[in-house]
């Protein structure tokens, strides 16, 4: 397993804190996971070492109270965690999407006041697009906010947060027609609100409703849940950056940074699919020896571990991109899109190593099963990935002629 998905050129610190998080998923994560994932319970015992280790400030910057560490550090260090189990994973990404935003997009009130609690992982972040009646097509949002006096009134009904009853803090996207006449183009009249909050389910401040936890295939553990505006005011210094209309911008900024992310996990949970696999094929035997002596069984652990390298290595691409300042909506939709499928791919085939055996909950490759697929719609789908990998290699090879 050491041989596969290594990073060239990390610093000393970078990978003294990569060793710090792999072995915190190796004693911590990896033995309790699958237990823990088959109560659906919130893994409040890991989520506490990793506030302990730093790991909820991990790129906020350090004048926050943050590590101030680049994208591909903390790449990095989600692929090592979704590698022990994604649903954890799950709850740092969501956190670290907000704080992005927040660090990117905030009015300096706005940073001043949360980011070092986040930093702290006092205050732990969502983010919500999703609707009932719409997926990927953000325009067709229809939650609002109404401007009234010195503050906004949203209503609306949003769907499928991570961290939804757990966070504190959710970064919401609304439409807000204020100063955008009739007839604006849809991203145009969106706003980003900052929205404080008690954890917890049912009615978590005046006008906001948690419903409760919703039951899923996989990705358990972490809470998934609806989010339920219904009078729910807000001052206008809650307004992301303090200027309405740009929601949409802030929003796909984050996801961008966010399909990388993504990218990281799926990058973690095939790794860990190819070490079952390959530990396996090594202690069944069949006719008289070990399975990884049949050719057949050697041809599938060689795709699964080239699938692994191409994937970690894209995802890497995709984050030393964005470091540079550079745009990298290109390189993380590839990343995202080729990390997810493949995956999958590496997932099914270490279930097919198993045999019967893969169908058990006692072990560890049904867990990863059930996970695989959520990250082929998780921050768009596979078609979305395509539609903006499409659209970007014709702005770069647009024709002449």
């Amino acid at each position: 397993m050491a041989r596969l998905a290594q990073t060239a050129g990390l610093t000393d610190i970078q990978q003294e804190i990569l060793s710090t998080v792999r072995d915190f998923v190796d004693k911590e994560i990896i033995p309790v996971a699958t237990e823990l994932e088959h109560r659906d319970e919130y893994p409040q015992q890991i989520v506490d070492g990793l506030k302990e280790l730093g790991l909820f400030g991990l790129m906020i910057p350090e004048e926050y109270g943050g590590l101030g560490e680049s994208l591909l550090t903390y790449a990095l260090c989600v692929e090592e965690i979704a590698r022990g189990w994604m649903s954890v994973s799950g709850i740092i990404n969501t956190h670290f999407i907000v704080a992005y935003m927040l660090k990117q997009h905030g009015t300096q009130e706005q940073k001043d006041h949360f980011l070092p609690r986040m930093a702290a992982g006092d205050i732990r972040g969502a983010f919500s697009m999703s609707e009932p009646g719409l997926g990927s097509d953000v325009s067709a949002i229809t939650s609002k906010a109404v401007k009234d006096g010195d503050e906004y009134v949203l209503n609306g009904q949003k769907m499928w947060l991570t961290n939804g009853g757990t966070s504190s803090l959710v970064a919401v996207l609304v439409r807000s027609d204020e100063g955008h006449p009739e007839g604006t183009a849809p991203h145009k009249s969106m706003t980003t609100f900052l929205i404080e909050k008690e954890p917890g389910f049912g009615e978590v401040r005046p006008g906001l409703t948690i419903p409760g936890k919703i039951d899923k295939m996989g990705y358990k553990g972490v809470d998934t849940t609806e989010l339920i505006m219904d009078g729910l005011r807000l001052p206008a210094d809650r307004v992301l950056g303090g200027t309405t209309g740009r929601g949409f911008y802030q929003m796909m900024d984050g996801v961008e940074v966010g399909r990388v992310n993504v990218a990281a996990r799926g990058c973690g949970v095939a790794q860990r699919a190819f070490e079952l696999g390959v530990q396996y094929a090594q202690q069944r035997h069949t006719f008289g020896k070990p399975i990884a002596q049949h050719q057949a069984i050697q041809f599938k652990l060689a795709e699964m571990a080239t699938k692994v390298e191409a994937a970690h290595a894209m995802m890497v691409n995709a984050a030393r991109k964005k470091d540079s300042g550079e745009r990298n909506d290109l390189e993380a939709g590839m990343a995202k899109y080729l990390a997810s499928e493949y995956c999958k791919e590496v997932v099914e085939d270490a279930f097919r190593i198993h045999g019967g055996y893969g169908f058990s909950k006692e072990y560890e490759i049904e867990r990863l099963y059930r996970e695989a697929p959520m990250l082929l719609i998780g921050e768009g789908t596979a078609e979305i990935q395509k539609m903006i990998i499409g659209r970007r290699l014709l702005e770069e090879y647009r024709s002449q002629g």
